[in-house]
């Protein structure tokens, strides 16, 4: 049988589909937020004093009165009910960047023999999954089983369809028995009080007699790829790596960069479409769709929301994504960097910070030089960007995203800060000690009387900047395709917190020795341009002056995952995260061995399948072929026909050379005797993977020299090209 009839059939199957039909999308406003227990539908159902009672625990903070739990659980069942669903789960976020649900049926059995449905108050606040079987970097051990869910109210319950039915999903955070947390909620919502409350202290020497809870808000652009299941399936490593572990670049990749933009494929667009409105139904705000820089890569981008919401219906989009492809007869590919030589994936974070009475605080204004409020809370993210940068690279540091960050397609893993030309000058001002003026945003003329003048922006956007100010946010450029935004969030609402008080610590003293607070305000941010401006950066992050600028500058560079996770084991990481009550000292050290295992493992997992590909896979064909070569040049030879034998040798040598490589990575795998965690890291990084590199080089070589018919894995050219 010839080695490549499994890619015909696949591209014969693929060709020949049905297409699937595009269903007419239903009005906006019926579709909107259907599936949700929002706050419309809860005071339609709920007694005007509970649902009084419960809006102000969603949007003042207020501590949740568990008295009015009952009632509010009864009318949320009777809703998912009435929608045809039979269970609810509590849902949490475990430290695997996936979602984590344990499903309970409404069913209770009565004494007769009789069944109700029925959800009571007690089961809708607390929920006790398994406490053990999720990572938990030595909080608790293996028969130490207990951990608690707890509803988070400020993230609405909905209803998630599926082919199998509906259940109601209750978002939850996700402790041990002993308090610490175990998921990436809880530090989330802990961060977001930390820098309310500082963001409160500034707010009020501002003046401000009413200061409205202060949230960050966050829009995550989603990247990833689509391949056909049909190929897929004879991918190993992307079936279990999500990437694949060989293949030869196609003739064409990325370099007319047509597809960008470009008109999307009929197939897709159906399959975006259902996206849509799944999210639409579950109130998830997606706003944007297009295709990205690689063929076959795609974007969806939300509308901004608060934190907290948004990164649920970030865990929700993934989902959504991934199931809804299986029923497009797709894998959506979420990896950072599923295939090599063409761009990879990001989920770029919108972040800003604001709050009802303030609004965005973030927004500089027409007048940003004198916006003095937005001065500082922009220069309190200055001082956070430079102070913890070490901290911003170590929460996206992934193996896979290792594969991204630092390439011509993606932030440097150098944390700089990007504010464009005009905010730039005026922080540059700040430092020489006087403030004059902003830059005027201007009008472009187009020179033809038919298209409209229209103001542009005072400055233009950096795509190499892994930490940009986009007009009224700031965009974190550096976080991974496949990764939570929690962690991120996380971060940044911290480092920010920390700058507050610490601006508010300095304010405070000023006023106090008399001075006026804008002479204050000029005082701090000199202070704040002095000792942190060098994290500014507003040129080329891919060159290499800048890496040498950097250097110079002492911005840290860890170019991998092993070089910046032991930054959470820094004392200032520490103290940063204790003092601001986000993470305990102990859920941080859990969070470092979590994650450092997480990188070991995913190499590990992608060494033993390359090990396994080149054995069972491209050796046999390699073999195959010099057989068939061997056998023909001697035939030939025998009719006086003396062909060339220099792509047999070729053949025969590669081969040779990826099996002697091959053995030399069994060999590395095989060690294991580390004296800690971080050498681990680093042997994983240093040894393992360029052992990966080298066997991958000398596989796509042979593809390149292998007879078509012979070679069985689905081809780049294929997977990228043919929908």
């Amino acid at each position: 049988m010839s080695g490549n009839d499994s890619r015909l059939q696949a591209i014969c199957d693929i060709t020949n589909r049905e297409p699937r039909p595009a269903t007419p999308p239903g009005k906006l406003e019926e579709l909107w937020a259907a599936d949700v227990f929002s706050l419309s539908k809860m005071q339609q159902s709920l007694p005007k004093s509970i649902f009084k009672s419960l809006k102000k625990t969603i949007e003042s903070g207020e501590t949740l009165d568990v008295s009015i739990a009952d009632i509010v659980a009864v009318a949320m069942k009777d809703w998912a009910i009435a929608k045809g669903a039979l269970y609810y789960a509590h849902v949490f976020y475990p430290l695997t960047n996936a979602t984590a649900e344990k499903h309970d049926g409404f069913i209770s059995v009565q004494g007769d023999g009789s069944v109700i449905s029925e959800f009571a108050g007690k089961v809708l606040v607390q929920g006790e999954p398994d406490g053990s079987s999720f990572p938990n970097g030595g909080i608790r051990s293996t028969f130490e089983a207990r951990g608690y869910t707890a509803w988070d109210v400020t993230s609405p319950a909905y209803v998630m369809e599926t082919d199998n039915g509906l259940t109601l999903c209750i978002p939850t955070v996700f402790v041990s028995w002993t308090g610490e947390a175990l998921d990436k909620k809880t530090p989330l919502l802990r961060s977001i009080a930390a820098m309310n409350k500082a963001a409160t202290r500034v707010l009020k020497l501002f003046g401000h007699q009413e200061v409205a809870p202060v949230n960050s808000s966050c829009g995550a652009e989603q990247e990833y790829f689509l391949v056909d299941a049909n190929f897929a399936a004879h991918r190993p490593d992307l079936l279990l790596s999500g990437r694949t572990l060989f293949g030869k670049p196609a003739a064409k990749g990325q370099q007319f960069d047509d597809h960008y933009f470009g008109a999307i494929p009929e197939r897709v667009q159906v399959f975006m479409q259902e996206v849509e409105e799944r999210m639409y139904r579950l109130g998830i705000p997606a706003k944007t769709r297009h295709n990205e820089v690689a063929p076959g890569q795609f974007e969806l981008a939300p509308f901004f929301e608060a934190a907290n919401v948004a990164s649920d219906h970030q865990q929700l989009t993934m989902t959504i994504l991934r199931h809804t492809a299986k029923k497009h007869g797709f894998l959506c590919l979420l990896h950072e960097k599923p295939f090599a030589g063409i761009n990879g994936s990001g989920k770029h974070v919108n972040w800003s910070v604001g709050n009802a009475t303030q609004g965005n605080l973030l927004d500089p204004g027409d007048t940003p030089h004198s916006n003095a409020q937005f001065l500082i809370f922009c220069g309190a993210v200055i001082r956070g960007a430079h102070k913890y940068g070490s901290l911003l690279r170590a929460v996206v540091a992934t193996a896979s995203n290792d594969h991204r960050l630092g390439a011509n397609e993606a932030p440097p893993a150098i944390i700089s800060v990007y504010l464009g030309s005009q905010l730039e000058d005026i922080f540059e001002q700040i430092r020489q000690g006087a403030i004059t003026g902003s830059k005027s945003k201007g009008i472009m003329n187009l020179g033809v009387d038919t298209l409209p003048l229209f103001p542009k922006d005072a400055g233009d956007r950096n795509r190499t900047s892994p930490f940009a100010f986009t007009g009224n946010r700031f965009e974190f450029r550096a976080v991974g395709s496949g990764q939570s935004v929690s962690g991120p969030l996380v971060a940044l609402n911290t480092v920010l917190a920390d700058s507050l008080d610490w601006m508010a610590n300095k304010l405070e003293a000023q006023l106090s020795q008399g001075a006026e607070l804008t002479a204050a305000i000029q005082i701090v941010l000199k202070e704040v341009m002095d000792d942190h401006g060098a994290v500014v950066f507003g040129g080329n992050g891919y060159s290499e002056e800048w890496h040498k600028l950097a250097a110079e500058r002492g911005l840290p560079n860890l170019p991998t995952t092993a070089d910046a996770l032991p930054v959470l084991e820094q004392d200032n990481i520490k103290d940063l995260f204790a003092k601001t009550g986000v993470l305990s000292p102990v859920e941080l050290a859990s969070r470092f061995e979590i994650y450092a295992e997480q990188y070991i493992l995913s190499i590990e997992v992608e060494a033993k399948l390359v090990i396994s590909m080149a054995k069972t896979i491209i050796y046999p064909t390699a073999v195959r072929y010099l057989s068939e070569l061997a056998h023909t040049i001697a035939g030939l030879k025998d009719i006086g026909i003396d062909l060339e034998k220099a792509t047999a040798e070729k053949v025969a040598a590669l081969t040779k050379s990826m099996m002697e490589t091959v053995s030399s990575l069994e060999t590395a795998l095989a060690k294991h005797d580390f004296a800690s965690v971080d050498e681990h890291m680093q042997y994983s990084g240093k040894t393992i993977r360029p052992l990966m590199d080298k066997i991958r080089e000398y596989g796509d070589a042979l593809e390149g020299e292998i007879a078509d018919d012979l070679w069985p894995l689905p081809t780049y050219q294929e997977m990228l090209f043919i929908k």
